[in-house]
């Protein structure tokens, strides 16, 4: 007995002496090795490195306590608040290899674009990288949602790549990330044929999906709830000035991606013949109708749509693609060259923007909002309710439809030559490359964008074919990632990119030659800012080395609270 007594008394100080170590761990040595930046941002800004920088508060962010983050972290409001380190040698990371390493809470309320972790890009040179996540509501799609990327750049560019034509594609309306996959909603006009969803599987190969119904479009794409969601619709395909379809099936339905070729029904959109936008704003999925006023929420529990009104009090008035962006829900409009904004319950007239008729797609680019337009050709920048800032026309294009923001570059896919524009500041647009050339036809179009696999995708009319691009070099998550603390890192190392989080390896980029890319500077180091947006959330531990982190480090990082 007593011997069994000592035992347990044994073993119990045992126990008790590994708690206190797992709880006193001492942090390895090496972490102070290749240190350029240490910002605990725990109740201030300081570099705690050697170097010790001082760091310049924008916006004044808030330095706060909470549970379970007892030590602080540093809140960023998302729409003017960020640290800026001043550039200087030490910070020059030409073209060796360097890490980023911190902690960042976000929460899961959809009411803006989560935006830029850490960032040192020049626009005018297109160099540098940017660490965070991507957001992309394009034409009437929710592309990218909450997912994380890491690019750099020193002006490299792949050129336009041809991916294929999934299936009978006269265009693919809509493309949305699910759960690794890229997946895009074709409209196929012919007699006996409909529109159907396909998945990418790299090397121009498409697998097909299934036809959700009968209608000859799949348009509107969302993720909601971690489910794919479409909306169909009958598509009048004279209006791009080609031969009108022969299947005259109405859409207007929703359904729930379950499996290939398996496609739940989730109602029908009241009045509509054909769905239009989708899109996740405060946790609810909203969609909008085609040829005919209509807006309305999911309701999940009845697997019906809400009628949420449109805007103007005479109700005719359509709104087509959506971003979320500073609260609101912005949305275009095809009856008046307007666009109005949502709070959740009512409609805000935020202006006509120039002299249009249409309002196409949106982005969000420097912490600002972009719109789209028919038939000039042109962008304006939202500056305040009825303030649109004209920031130049793309080439003698009459529209610009699909626009996002791709490893720092600003793009547009444009009528009637299907060209893509890249955004040079002030009013210039660099033309890069005309991606459908089907000859005599009125109209070709740049329809939607996507991002995924660490490329911008976009869609054609009338060749159907979809074309990828890369800007730089970048790696991306494929799947959202999930609201509360998550620790991320961020590694270039030797030729290739990696992407951690929690300490996990989520992905890898493509190899590259790093001698091509020298990322030295003379722009001050972001935190909380980039070329997308403010950083929406929480942060500290932030940590910026001149050498990739080891394995051992990443993980000792990863569980430190």
């Amino acid at each position: 007995m007593r011997n069994r007594l000592f035992l347990a008394g044994f073993l119990l100080f045992l126990g008790s002496c590994l708690l206190f170590l797992s709880c006193t761990r001492t942090p390895p040595s090496s972490l102070q090795t290749g240190l350029l930046a240490y910002l605990k941002l725990t109740g201030n800004s300081h570099d705690e490195s050697s170097y010790k920088r001082e760091s310049r508060i924008n916006g004044n962010p808030v330095f706060e306590n909470s549970e379970p983050d007892s030590e602080g972290s540093l809140k960023f409001n998302g729409k003017d608040q960020w640290l800026e380190i001043p550039s200087d040698k030490s910070l020059s990371l030409g073209t060796g290899d360097f890490s980023i390493s911190l902690w960042v809470h976000t929460n899961d309320s959809v009411n803006d674009v989560l935006g830029d972790l850490v960032s040192r890009y020049d626009r005018k040179l297109r160099r540098g990288f940017r660490l965070g996540f991507m957001e992309n509501s394009v034409t009437t799609s929710h592309a990218n949602a909450r997912q994380l990327t890491f690019g750099i750049d020193d002006n490299k560019a792949s050129g336009w790549v041809d991916c294929g034509r999934p299936g009978n594609a006269l265009i693919a309306f809509g493309m949305a990330n699910y759960k690794g996959k890229l997946y895009a909603g074709t409209c196929e006009p012919g007699l006996g044929e409909s529109g159907r969803v396909y998945r990418y599987e790299g090397d121009k190969k498409w697998t097909d999906c299934g036809n959700p119904d009968s209608s000859n479009a799949v348009i509107g794409m969302a993720v909601y709830d971690g489910d794919l969601y479409v909306g169909t619709g009958k598509y009048r395909v004279a209006g791009s000035s080609l031969p009108e379809s022969e299947n005259t099936t109405p859409g207007g339905s929703i359904f729930r991606y379950e499996a290939d070729h398996r496609w739940t029904h989730c109602g029908q959109l009241p009045g509509a013949v054909s769905a239009a936008g989708m899109v996740v704003f405060r946790k609810e999925l909203y969609a909008s109708s085609l040829y005919s006023p209509g807006f309305f929420r999911y309701n999940k529990k009845t697997n019906t749509w809400v009628d949420c009104g449109t805007p103007d009090d005479d109700g005719n008035k359509r709104v087509i693609s959506f971003a979320v962006y500073n609260d609101y829900l912005y949305a275009t409009c095809y009856d008046t060259g307007k666009v109005y904004r949502y709070n959740g319950k009512t409609w805000t007239d935020c202006g006509l923007v120039g002299d249009n008729t249409q309002t196409y797609s949106f982005t969000v680019y420097e912490g600002q909002l972009y719109v789209a337009t028919w038939p000039s050709g042109r962008v304006y920048r939202f500056e305040g309710i009825g303030n649109w800032a004209d920031v130049g026309r793309l080439g003698n294009e009459l529209e610009v439809m699909g626009m996002l923001v791709h490893n720092g570059r600003f793009l547009g896919g444009t009528l009637p030559l299907a060209e893509v524009y890249s955004y040079e500041g002030d009013t210039t647009w660099r033309r890069i490359d005309q991606i459908d050339r089907t000859p005599d036809v009125k109209y070709r179009r740049a329809w939607t964008m996507a991002e995924h696999d660490g490329r911008v995708f976009c869609t054609t009319l009338p060749s159907g074919h979809i074309y990828a691009y890369e800007a730089g070099k970048s790696v991306m998550w494929e799947e959202p990632v999930l609201p509360g603390w998550r620790h991320i890192t961020a590694i270039k190392k030797g030729n290739h990119l990696e992407l951690y989080l929690d300490g996990k390896l989520i992905g890898k980029s493509g190899t590259f030659d790093a001698k091509a890319y020298d990322l030295a500077s003379s722009q001050p180091l972001q935190i909380g800012f980039g070329p997308t947006d403010y950083f929406r959330g929480k942060m500290k531990e932030l940590r910026i080395y001149d050498r990739a982190l080891t394995a051992a480090e990443i993980k000792y990082l990863s569980e430190e609270q």
